[in-house]
């Protein structure tokens, strides 16, 4: 179990006084803050001259404290008017404030009225103090705030970036000795991109001795306030430092992009592309969008709680959040799906999970406005009618109409989407730097230097990839009319699932029918459905014995089908070139991730399974990210969880490619 994350103001030393970068970090001292940012940090980086007429230009820095470094940051980028396109400003936080706490120290020492209106606006996005990656969107989607929560130690290696200026901050030997390992200032140089550059206050000998074995070319400038010197400098390593070279973005003469399913998967992706400026050509099969599992009447939204934070755990918890954040765009922008009101209630299989979910929440640290435990009665006050159980509450959970979300992305698209409907795709194929896209009649529909497969069960035969275990999942849903059942407040989940529509109907399910292909309503499925809510609200127990009686599929429904994986995770980002890797396999029998052959220009977004509303948009921004070779969302051992080059891999450790 991992340690949760403390708020800054709640951590406290050995002699009681509170721990926080404002008391412990002179770096973010009121006083002089927003000076000591222009001269140690933006000075010592050549900026805003570096980041000139660039389309995309990276700030990593190791200690985000109250914020001030960003806000500086992000001031002096809108008063350039040769700023670069889009400016990513990644960075870590051990003790991240309060929102209430941040509020608080920017009244008592934010006073320029620039720098107060953009810290009104960070606060209005400030995220839940949850561990892990957080991306923030501002300007447009021109300023990306990307928040890591976590230990330095941790976090910094896990980044996948290619960062183009270092700020520096809490290298103080005295005070911050846990940053000086080897591994700290390795990970800088991992994703040092050609030429970065790096300032920091401090000018300890310990910070030379490591900025020069990892690479980094140093000098002295004049210091800030009580300081009289400073270092900064560039990397420029005289022998190689690292395995492999950070993100970079794909080369390509024109930015289109064909997206071949315009399902959950496939419309997030049109929509992160289109908001990079990308033209994208969607390919669907069917006559409009969300058809298949995508066009279920509703879905259900949460996180995931596990004892151990399991990786499916912090994917989903990364995907919840981010997913939370592109809604709200979408809806700032006029295009808003349909969904219910705020929260959903998860009950407990048994006593002893709703014990040991509850001791994980209060052991992770978990804010009441992520999860919350919900004993019976509560749950039975949240839920509106009896429950078998109590649980715990997700405050932002709750349900969306998918076919409404693909609707909403595709507007957010504008003229940069051409749709095309009524075309089967078959097969790809790569022809120097362009990929063509041939339908079943044999006939090239589609051209571009980019193709990412967002079409479920058909994902891996366009793509022939042999390394991609899916399997088809039956699903039948069960909709009750009006009246039929006590209307509940928010949505209930556990064994099963009770979501309250919008038109009174309820809507149940959903059966879990493995390789089964038959699309007829079924009265077995019903009654299965109708019986397992009922172990959760006994108030459907008449329902259920009505249905077990009539024997007969008297209720409405619906049957889609879930694409899954072996290993119950999604396939998303880059593919891997599974021909040149099966005439390398001896020489990667031993490869990681980044050493396999990649197929350039060609992407993967399928086997979502039931999570597809909770994993879609934070997939689609990794593809985008990995595309523009931007720094991507989320840690870079999480995104190999989820590579769709992972079943390649094992297979070549095992040693039966060939």
């Amino acid at each position: 179990m991992t340690d949760p994350l403390i708020p800054a103001v709640l951590a406290f030393r050995d002699n009681g006084t509170p721990f926080s970068p404002l008391y412990d970090d002179i770096y973010h001292s009121a006083v002089g803050g927003l000076e000591q940012a222009h001269h140690v940090f933006l000075r010592g980086n050549s900026l805003p001259e570096r980041w000139r007429d660039r389309r995309v230009f990276t700030v990593l820095e190791t200690g985000f404290g109250m914020g001030i470094n960003f806000l500086t940051t992000w001031a002096t980028w809108r008063a350039d008017p040769s700023r670069c396109e889009r400016l990513h400003f990644v960075s870590t936080e051990k003790h991240p404030f309060t929102l209430a706490d941040l509020r608080s120290v920017y009244a008592a020492t934010v006073s320029d009225p620039s720098i107060a209106a953009l810290a009104d606006t960070l606060m209005s996005a400030w995220p839940m103090l949850v561990p892990g990656t957080h991306r923030l969107e501002f300007e447009g989607g021109q300023i990306v705030l990307t928040l890591v929560f976590g230990d330095a130690l941790q976090t910094l290696p896990a980044l996948r970036l290619r960062a183009d200026a270092f700020y520096l901050d809490g290298f103080a030997p005295a005070r911050n000795p846990e940053l000086w390992t080897p591994a700290i200032f390795k990970a800088l140089a991992r994703v040092a991109g050609e030429g970065a550059t790096f300032a920091t206050y401090s000018s300890a000998g310990e910070v030379k001795r490591a900025l020069t074995q990892c690479g980094f070319v140093y000098q002295k400038i004049d210091g800030f306030g009580w300081k009289r010197a400073m270092l900064a400098g560039h990397f420029a390593p005289r022998w190689r430092v690292r395995r492999h070279e950070p993100p970079a973005p794909l080369t390509v003469d024109e930015r289109h992009a064909v997206v071949i399913g315009a399902g959950l998967a496939g419309c997030a992706v049109i929509e992160r592309l289109a908001a990079r400026g990308w033209r994208v050509t969607s390919l669907e099969r069917h006559a409009s969008v969300a058809q298949d599992a995508s066009g279920n009447p509703a879905g259900v939204f949460h996180p995931m709680i596990s004892r151990d934070d399991s990786v499916a755990s912090r994917v989903t918890r990364a995907g919840f959040l981010y997913t939370l954040g592109r809604w709200a765009a979408l809806e700032r922008l006029g295009h808003q799906p349909l969904r219910g009101g705020r929260g959903l209630l998860q009950i407990a299989t048994d006593d002893e999970e709703a014990r040991s979910i509850s001791e994980a929440i209060a052991a992770f640290g978990y804010p009441s406005e992520y999860v919350t435990p919900a004993g019976s009665r509560e749950a039975h006050r949240l839920a509106g009618v009896p429950l078998a159980r109590g649980g715990w509450f997700f405050p932002h959970g709750g349900w969306i109409d998918p076919a409404s979300l693909c609707a909403a992305q595709c507007a957010a698209a504008g003229g940069l989407l051409d749709r095309r409907f009524g075309v089967d795709v078959a097969r790809i194929e790569r022809s120097g730097d362009q990929w063509t896209v041939f339908d079943t009649a044999g006939q090239a529909v589609a051209r571009a230097p980019v193709v990412v497969v967002a079409s479920a069960h058909d994902a891996a035969r366009i793509a022939g990839l042999r390394y991609a275990p899916t399997r088809s999942i039956r699903g039948q849903l069960t909709l009750l009319p009006a009246g039929a059942v006590p209307r509940l407040q928010v949505p209930v989940i556990g064994e099963g699932y009770a979501v309250p529509l919008a038109n009174g109907v309820t809507l149940t399910g959903a059966t879990y029918e493995l390789d089964d292909p038959h699309t007829l309503l079924r009265a077995g499925g019903h009654l299965e459905n109708l019986e397992r809510v009922a172990l959760m609200l006994p108030s459907f127990a008449d329902v259920a014995g009505e249905a077990r009686n009539a024997q007969s599929a008297e209720f409405a429904g619906r049957v889609a089908f879930r694409c899954v994986t072996s290993d119950r995770m999604p396939m998303i980002g880059n593919l891997a070139d599974e021909a040149q890797a099966a005439l390398d396999a001896r020489q990667l029998r031993g490869a990681w991730p980044l050493d396999l052959p990649r197929s350039q220009g060609l992407y993967g977004a399928f086997a979502y399974g039931s999570r597809g509303l909770v994993w879609a948009a934070l997939g689609a921004e990794l593809i985008a990210s990995q595309i523009e070779g931007e720094p991507w969302p989320l840690e870079r051992d999480l995104a190999e969880d989820i590579d769709p080059a992972r079943f390649l891999l094992r297979a070549l450790r095992q040693g039966v490619v060939g």
